[in-house]
């Protein structure tokens, strides 16, 4: 009964956080921080399932070490944008600027 409840958690974090990305996609701080959401959701989830089946945690690492990079690559591009933009409105970005 409890693994069920787990499941159904999961898949309302995972479900929230991509609520969250979809609706405030003008917004690249607030999509930053619900992709690291959505990211520990799975995380959560990938560490139940390798506990049910008793595999090994080692591809968890993996996972956290290529989030941690998705990470930092959204934060730099974060960083780049405030500073020849001002903003982190994805209005005031135009690609035709040069």
């Amino acid at each position: 009964m409890l693994m069920y409840f787990m499941n159904y958690f999961f898949i309302f974090m995972f479900l929230s956080g991509m609520w969250v990305f979809v609706s405030k996609r003008k917004h690249l701080l607030l999509m930053l921080l619900s992709l690291e959401f959505i990211v520990i959701s799975l995380f959560m989830g990938l560490m139940v399932f390798l506990k049910i089946f008793n595999y090994e945690c080692f591809f968890s690492m993996f996972f956290l070490t290529f989030s941690v990079c998705e990470g930092a690559l959204g934060l730099a591009i974060l960083v780049s944008m405030v500073r020849t933009h001002g903003n982190d409105y994805f209005s005031s970005f135009n690609i035709l600027q040069c």
